[in-house]
């Protein structure tokens, strides 16, 4: 049972739209293909343009940071891909501060508003929805919010690969959204996917930068149902296949049982004695702290069959976390739930009584 937190397990559905004959990206075949994908990508993220790259999710934060930042970045480091975005700046020499927190613990608009005001130069904002390193929500739409308050041209640039299709995210004072395809999209890797506003899309054609990852180009030539360079057409099939299923079942009903699974598993950690990590967790993921992550995990996986991931960098060892993303049934998170603590009975930690599995259900019976 894969429950990481990326790449997502593919539903067999999509499997068997992507195995279909291979079809050339300059026809009139896929043409028709890319609209409909299109269409269903912008009712997803509910803002006027979107376009899809051949490329990871970093990929396509390294697209904003050069075509989005004509001065001075501000960027937000939570963890790990927070940081990426100052990394980013570094390798292409563009000039950027950044605010750093723990990995469990939110910025505040305070420091972000504080920021802004203290620097006119900053003219874009670097922050993740979801900071997957420690499973942190980030309070993207407050920030977005009181920023264009002071200044409606400072662009809100948000990561919102752990987040698109978890949540519904406001879109209403963000610029632009990234995504990625191993995700709550459920698709392989290799797909990446930005919704922009109206005012990124002309910031963005004032001065176009960049080549493979010039997003002027690539909006004029998806706005045709094509794109610039090759397209990940396998992955734009499998892409189209998702977004109708989701559509059928409803956005609305997707992001609901996401989080009321998200809040039972974490009730069921913390009943069993678990603290969870992030301050203010994001429903994309459940962030557990403690010392015996490695064993825990290692005995979930070759016991109970269950694949869940670890920290990275001063974490390694000392969180693990277990996956909302996607099309998780109810039953594999109870089932993950029960084999955590059946490992800590398995390690001498704490004898099991089923705690884990009777608040899982008590709390998914409450949202029901």
């Amino acid at each position: 049972m894969l429950l990481t937190p990326g790449p997502t397990p593919v539903p067999e559905f999509v499997r068997k739209a992507m195995s279909d004959v291979t079809i050339h990206h300059r026809t009139e075949e896929f043409e028709t293909i890319f609209k409909n994908t299109r269409e269903l990508l912008l009712e997803l993220y509910g803002m006027p343009e979107v376009v899809m790259l051949a490329s990871s999710g970093t990929g396509a934060m390294e697209a904003c940071v050069t075509n989005l930042t004509h001065k001075k970045a501000l960027t937000i480091n939570s963890g790990k891909f927070g940081e990426r975005f100052g990394k980013i700046c570094s390798a292409f020499g563009i000039d950027y501060t950044e605010i750093k927190n723990e990995w469990n613990t939110p910025v505040s608009v305070e420091a972000v508003v504080e920021a802004i005001k203290n620097d006119s130069s900053i003219d874009a904002i670097f922050i993740q929805i979801c900071e997957s390193a420690g499973g942190l929500r980030q309070p993207v739409e407050q920030i977005a919010a009181e920023v264009k308050k002071i200044n409606k041209d400072i662009m809100i640039i948000a990561d919102g690969i752990t987040a698109v299709g978890v949540e519904k995210i406001d879109a209403t004072n963000l610029d632009a959204v990234v995504t990625g395809s191993q995700k709550a999209l459920m698709l392989p890797p290799g797909l990446a996917m930005i919704g922009f506003s109206n005012e990124a899309v002309a910031k963005i054609e004032l001065k176009p930068r960049g080549y493979y990852f010039n997003l002027a180009t690539e909006i004029k030539k998806q706005r045709t149902n094509t794109t610039a360079w090759t397209a990940a057409t396998t992955l734009i099939i499998g892409l189209g296949a998702i977004l109708e299923k989701l559509k059928a079942d409803g956005f609305e009903s997707l992001y609901t049982k996401t989080a009321l699974r998200a809040n039972a598993t974490r009730e069921a950690l913390k009943a069993i004695g678990f603290e969870i990590y992030p301050k203010t967790p994001a429903n994309a993921m459940t962030t557990a702290y403690t010392e015996q992550s490695s064993a825990i995990r290692k005995i979930l996986k070759n016991k109970y069959n269950v694949n869940i991931a670890g920290g990275q960098d001063h974490l390694a060892g000392k969180i693990f976390r277990i996956n909302h993303m996607g099309l998780v049934e109810d039953y594999e998170a109870s089932w993950a739930v029960n084999a955590v603590e059946l490992a800590l009975d398995d390690l001498g930690i704490r004898t099991f009584d089923g705690t884990a599995n009777k608040v899982f259900a008590s709390n998914m019976f409450k949202g029901n």
